[in-house]
């Protein structure tokens, strides 16, 4: 059985609608988390070791941190559309993304969400490659691999709905937006998210 650990209105909410996007059977941990504002804290149910949420546990084991998370997910449902088997032509693409988005776009996104691309010359030339990349990859195709979504949109794209300010304005980015924003699994992961 798959239980997500999760809190409301938090960065595991893209887990759940990849949960969905799979049509996944799997169960919900609600937990408490420390939020930005200072109110909750540390929640004895949660298995993360800092106490956050994506946390992911099956068969008793525990996976942390969102594309890890999505990395063995998609490898748990081969064949699924938001996953790219190995052996395939797209698989290198798929962990490249996957990678670059934590490792890269994530840090240089709050790099300049916190104001220190302005003071920083090499976080601001990090975040301006970054954005560019996005920009001239969603300008050229639809999704980050081309013509068919992967886990990488549900995590990028719930990013961008949930702060458009991470990529500067551009109107691929706002037509990519609104293509996954169009998703039937992400109403029914607001629906359980609400529910």
């Amino acid at each position: 059985m798959l239980t997500l650990v999760h809190a409301r209105q938090s960065r595991s909410f893209r887990m759940l609608w990849l949960l969905e996007e799979l049509e996944a059977d799997y169960d919900i941990r609600l937990v408490d988390i420390r939020r930005a504002d200072g109110s909750g804290g540390p929640d004895p149910d949660n298995p993360h070791p800092h106490g956050q949420v994506p946390a992911l546990i099956h068969n008793g084991a525990v996976v942390t941190e969102s594309t890890a998370i999505a990395l063995y997910l998609t490898d748990l449902f081969p064949g699924c559309e938001m996953g790219r088997d190995v052996g395939t032509p797209e698989r290198g693409p798929y962990l490249s993304w996957l990678s670059y988005y934590s490792g890269v776009a994530e840090p240089a996104a709050i790099a300049h969400m916190t104001g220190w691309t302005a003071s920083n010359a090499e976080a601001a030339r990090l975040y301006q490659a970054m954005s560019e990349r996005f920009i001239a990859t969603l300008a050229r195709q639809p999704y980050l691999l081309g013509e068919q979504p992967c886990a990488v949109d549900v995590i990028l794209s719930s990013s961008l709905m949930w702060f458009r300010g991470i990529l500067p304005d551009s109107p691929a980015v706002d037509a990519y937006i609104g293509r996954m924003a169009g998703r039937p699994a992400l109403a029914r992961a607001q629906a359980r998210e609400n529910g």
